[in-house]
């Protein structure tokens, strides 16, 4: 008999059939749900956000950086300006490929392995929607060559931008200072929001100093693109405001005057209005093209300045530290008189040496057979040392820090440029401190004539001479005059800033000194008698001359047969007119050897040039 089966079972069809049917219209009601969350995530939830998204395809905020102030000297003369200059950028997010399209470029422009190293290291600085600066200053033919193949370079574009240039060259390179590139450094202390399309922060001088005038404000502009990130038109923009203008007490002549008297010495020349500290002239040589720093030095061409014997970035007006030798003796003078040391007619013997009281070590004097008997103003004309051991050794070493405090020395002068240096002046207490050994009394003697540990910057030694021809009004040093408004003529003048006024007993005492210091100049017996020739007022000064080495009690040396490293530094201080001086000028020059033949000369044309006097000496060519 033939078994049954079942062809077809309709029940289990249809039941799997519904199963089907009821988790197919689960699921779609689980995605339709997701979608519906997601929709309203999107469209009502995080609208704000991605329709700011959408809206950059086609609109950009772009910064407007200001225009960085302008500066110029005392007579109107542009010493740091802003010119136009196109730079290659690149926005980061906007390149498909960053690496072909920098093999690409370097083809197309030449782009150098330090272009591109610089370049990456920039990179890390900014975020991938900012613009990042590959190469400035095109020329006009790079600039033509790119835009005729702009097309293989999205997200790169020529930029037309102002650049910070120094018209004068070196003249004014430590001074005025120099912009460079912002760094990771610069990055922690400035306010971003408002550096924003800037590429250029003042690195050092006036430049630095005054960052926050010369800066100005950042503006914005709302622009609509197309697909290929060309501006369509602008929607909306908050104008930049332009730095201000800086107007300096500086004398471009007088700066050329004393960078071409120093000739091929090293050293500096510091020049004051003591009546209102002003600085008429900065000078520090060798100098250095701050042109090069603007748009990034080569690695190359920087280390040649960083490690060349001769220091060319180093500030010596500011940061030099110089044994101030016979320019300190009118000060210790003034010491004697002011404790009552010394009286005007005081007389000392000079042999040619000194000894301690008990001691057989001889100080020599420069003049080796003595100047004879010598009173105080003849000791100064005639910078006699004998004297000025035997009052330092009266005065004591802690008496004659104490007093020559009240001139600056061993503190800053405060000029309103960063990275000034202290100085020394020793005492006592500061050898204990600084070394942890007894000061000795031949360590006082030494002192007394400038040498030893004393310590001068060529500011210092300026603002000192400034007090003492004011007869102790200290005005602090000032580069900046005035300062001007984008767009207004209206200057704001920088007020003066008077410190003090120093303490004397007997105001006599001011007028003794210099009249020995204008001995110096005018007297028959003065040490820098050429300079007061055929000038038409009296002018007070000291000549000094600093030992570099040490040489043995009896020992002699023959200048020309030395290295000239090894030459003595050659000072000199002056004030004129002496009753009422307008002008104050400090040179240091380094191994020069004679304050009063290398020196002193200098002074002489910057004193012609600022009264306008003419002389019979010939240019320095």
């Amino acid at each position: 008999m033939a078994s049954r089966f079942t062809l077809k079972d309709h029940f289990r069809e249809s039941r799997l059939i519904n199963d089907r049917l009821i988790f197919a219209a689960v699921l779609s009601v689980l995605v339709f749900s997701v979608v519906i969350v997601r929709l309203v995530v999107l469209q009502v939830l995080e609208y704000e956000h991605f329709d700011s998204l959408s809206n950059r395809n086609r609109v950009d905020i772009e910064p407007l950086p200001p225009q960085r102030g302008l500066i110029y000297d005392r007579h109107g003369v542009v010493v740091a300006e802003n010119i136009p200059t196109f730079s290659l950028e690149m926005v980061p997010e906007k390149v498909p490929d960053i690496d072909t399209t920098l093999s690409e470029l370097a083809k197309l422009l030449a782009l150098t392995e330090e272009d591109i190293r610089e370049f990456q290291e920039r990179l890390k600085q900014h975020r991938r929607f900012q613009q990042v600066v590959l190469r400035q200053r095109l020329t006009e033919e790079e600039v033509a060559r790119f835009s005729a193949n702009r097309y293989r370079f999205p997200g790169v574009d020529i930029e037309g931008r102002l650049i910070r240039h120094y018209p004068q060259g070196n003249l004014f390179a430590h001074t005025v200072g120099y912009v460079g590139r912002i760094n990771e450094r610069d990055l922690q202390i400035i306010d971003q929001q408002n550096y924003k399309g800037t590429q250029q922060i003042g690195k050092t001088g006036v430049e630095k100093e005054y960052e926050d005038i010369l800066h100005g404000e950042v503006g914005y502009r709302q622009v609509e693109t197309n697909v290929q990130g060309r501006i369509v038109r602008e929607l909306m923009s908050e104008p930049s405001y332009s730095g201000d203008d800086l107007f300096l007490h500086l004398d471009i002549n007088l700066q050329r005057v004393a960078s071409a008297a120093l000739m091929d010495f090293n050293g500096s020349v510091v020049a004051l209005d003591p009546r209102t500290g002003g600085v008429l002239a900065m000078v520090s040589k060798p100098d250095f093209d701050p042109n090069a720093f603007v748009s990034g030095i080569g690695s190359e061409e920087y280390a040649a300045l960083r490690d060349s014997p001769e220091r060319p970035l180093f500030d010596r007006a500011l940061r030099g530290h110089y044994p101030p030798g016979s320019t300190l003796k009118p000060f210790v003078a003034l010491a004697g008189l002011e404790l009552g040391v010394i009286t005007e007619q005081s007389r000392v013997f000079d042999p040619g040496w000194y000894s301690l009281p008990g001691h057989d070590h001889r100080y020599r004097c420069w003049k080796s057979h003595g100047h004879g008997w010598v009173n105080m103003k003849d000791a100064i004309a005639q910078s006699c040392d004998v004297y000025f051991y035997d009052l330092a050794h009266a005065l004591g070493i802690d008496r004659l820090h104490s007093f020559l405090d009240l001139f600056g020395f061993g503190r800053r002068s405060e000029v309103d440029i960063p990275s000034e240096s202290r100085g020394l002046s020793p005492s006592s207490e500061w050898k204990r401190a600084a070394r942890n050994q007894a000061w000795f009394p031949g360590e006082t003697l030494i002192s007394g004539i400038g040498q030893g540990f004393n310590q001068t910057t060529p500011i210092q030694l300026a603002h000192a001479t400034a007090i003492l021809a004011m007869r102790g009004v200290a005005m602090k040093p000032q580069v900046v005059r005035a300062s001007r408004a984008a767009g207004k003529s209206e200057m704001r003048l920088r007020g003066s800033d008077n410190v003090n006024s120093l303490p004397m007993d007997d105001s006599q005492h001011w007028e003794a000194v210099i009249d020995s210091m204008v001995e110096v100049i005018h007297g028959a017996r003065g040490t820098a008698r050429h300079v007061g020739e055929k000038m038409p007022f009296k002018i007070a000064g000291k000549t000094g001359t600093a030992q570099v080495f040490g040489i043995k009690q009896d020992e002699k040396y023959d200048a020309e047969m030395l290295e000239r490293k090894l030459h003595d530094h050659a000072l000199f201080i002056a004030f004129a007119p002496a009753d009422k001086p307008e002008f104050v000028v400090a040179v240091v020059v380094e191994n020069g050897g004679s304050g009063s033949k290398m020196a002193a000369p200098i002074a002489r044309k910057l004193i012609a040039e600022h009264f306008g006097i003419e002389t019979d000496e010939q240019p320095d060519q």
